[in-house]
This record gives C-alpha cells, structure tokens and sequence, in this order.
C-alpha cells in the first residue's frame, strides 16, 4: 500500500508539474469521447479521415455560434439592462430601507464610497490581475489548439495508439493495462456523454423558465447553467443564485423568489430522474463520495480541479472494480491454442 501510495503521489506531481500538457489531455479525451459517436457514424459513409474531420467542425462550429448568437443578444439589449438594473437596484434600496429592514440610506452611499476607494487604491493591482489574466488567456489558447491536435489522432487512430502502448509491456502486465485501460475509458465516455445530456436538460429548464419569467441575459445565464452544471452538486446551484441576482436587480424580489425556488425544483429533477436515467449506467458513486471529490479537487486546483474529480474518482474506481474481479474468458483461435488479446 505504501508504494501504491507513494507511486500516486509521484504520478500526481508529474500531472502537476505539467498542468498545461496534463489539461490538454483531459480536454482532448473530452472532446474525443463526445464526437466519437459522431465520427463513427460519419466513417460508414466517408472515409475515416472526412468522417474525423466533419465530427471535429461539427463540435466547434455549434459553440462558436452560440457564443456569437450570445454576443449579439447583449449587444443588442445593453442600454435597456442598463436601465432595468439601475432601476432594480433603485427598487432594492427602498425596500432595505422601509420595513422590517430599515437600512439608513447612507449605508448604499457608504458602500459606494467605499467601492470607489478600494478600487483606486488597489489599481496597479487590478491591473497587474488583467494582465496576468491576459497571459493565461494566451496559456489557455495554447493548450485547446494542443487538445484539438491530441483529439484529432484519438479519434482517427486511438485504438491503435492503445493496443500500441499496451504491446510495449509483458504480456501479463499488458493484460491488466488492456483491462483496465479499456474499463477506464468506457466510465470516462459515458460520465463525459452522461454529464452532457444532463447539463443540457438543465439549461434547457432553466431557458424556459427564465425567459417565460421575463428574466433579462436568459440566454447567457442558460449557458452559465450549462457549463456549471460540469460541476456535481455545486454548479448549478451557483448558477440559479447568480440568475436570481440578475431577476432581483431587473424584476423585482418576487421574482428572484421563484428563480431561487427553481434551484430545489432542478435540483430535485437532476437528483432524481436525470442521474439515475442517465448517469447511472456509467458511475455508481455515493453522495458523499462525489461531494468530497468535488470538494478535495476545488481545493487541490480551484475550479479545473472540482470538474475533473469527479471523473478521476469514477475511472479509480471502474479500473479497481474491472481489476478485482475475474479475469474474463477469451476465445481460443479456431487455427491454434490460446493467444494473448494484445497480440
């Protein structure tokens, strides 16, 4: 156990050390998982390489124009929110102010104040935060191209890339690499699938729901809840808070009331129906074990960190599980006696 422990340790501060080369990895296994269905069904009819490269636009094209579609939504109703929040704000202070909060009018014009201070002092600090931000951003950039590189070769030639890798060992350890690579990939597809379809449900039911509320940014605030909704338990609930924040200021309190209600009736519906319906089938973690991997990743790597935990913990398991377990009977070859699966 003791080696065990000490060879995770060391694995992880080699994931560690190259944290860029380590999220293009997961990143290019993402995208490889999601658009193999995709690429496969393409491949009956094209030949592999089209098939890789139609799958690949396909994912890149759908975002690209959401996010355009979002850009010109905002653009297109900045001067109207702008009003809408000042005056829900307006409609915020009158109401701390009167019963029972009775907030003293000065306090806002503290707040500001104190606002306004903080910022000019703290400037070359903001700034120096903008540009750092700005050389992550370019760090970032760098790592997608590497995931979409990575990617491009896993879904052209990847089960040829494993059976390669896993040739290079003996044959009783190839063996249990082959076994447990092949149980590691089939939970991480089917939690990053899985975790797909009930992000977009989410989003869906949040959508709906705000726009038929009359919320302002619903479009952006549905995919606020799509991409939080990566994150188990927590996500989608911080979502909903800054969605009923949005409500507050431009509707009113009545309506941040419902908005905030919906995150138990979401969060009951998630809980429920869609993880049992479609995540079920490909992680079997408790609560409290998903809830502490959330938590330990959030710690360990802030927000990548709380996305990918969950996954690492459910391909831990699978692999233990699919290596605990009985070695399953391969078929003898009708010409010969019994061969290795690698070869």
């Amino acid at each position: 156990m003791l080696v065990v422990a000490a060879a995770a340790y060391l694995v992880l501060m080699v994931l560690g050390r190259f944290h860029l080369i380590t999220l293009a990895g997961f990143l290019a296994l993402v995208l490889t998982s999601v658009v193999r269905p995709l690429v496969d069904l393409a491949a009956r009819v094209l030949p592999r390489p089209l098939a890789v490269l139609a799958g690949l636009a396909v994912a890149l094209l759908v975002p690209a124009g959401l996010l355009a579609l979002i850009g010109e939504s905002v653009a297109d109703d900045v001067s109207r929110l702008a009003k809408e929040f000042q005056g829900g704000l307006d409609r915020l202070e009158k109401l701390l102010e009167g019963a029972p909060f009775r907030v003293s009018p000065t306090a806002f014009n503290d707040l500001q104040r104190k606002v306004s201070d903080f910022l000019s002092s703290h400037r070359s600090t903001l700034i120096s935060t903008a540009v750092s931000g700005a050389s992550r951003v370019v760090e970032l950039a760098t790592g997608a191209a590497l995931a979409l590189f990575m990617s491009v070769f896993f879904l052209h030639s990847g089960e040829r890339m494993w059976r390669w890798t896993a040739s290079q060992l003996p044959p009783a350890a190839a063996d249990h690499l082959d076994r447990g690579g092949r149980a590691a990939w089939r939970t991480f597809a089917g939690y990053t699938r899985g975790i797909f379809i009930v992000a977009a449900t989410n989003a869906i039911m949040v959508g709906i729901a705000l726009f038929f509320l009359g919320v302002p940014l619903a479009l952006p605030l549905t995919v606020l809840e799509f991409f939080a909704s990566f994150v188990p338990l927590v996500g989608s609930p911080i979502a909903m808070l800054v969605a009923s924040l949005v409500a507050l200021a431009a509707r009113g309190p009545v309506i941040a009331i419902v908005v905030l209600l919906l995150i138990v009736v979401i969060g009951q519906i998630e809980g429920h129906l869609l993880h049992p319906l479609v995540m079920s089938w490909a992680v079997s973690l408790h609560p409290v074990v998903v809830a502490v991997s959330v938590l330990a990743g959030s710690i360990a790597a802030g927000v990548i960190g709380a996305v990918v935990a969950v996954p690492a913990v459910s391909v831990a398991w699978s692999v233990y599980v699919e290596l605990r377990g009985p070695r399953p009977p391969f078929p003898p070859p009708a010409d010969g006696p019994p061969s290795h699966p690698i070869k």
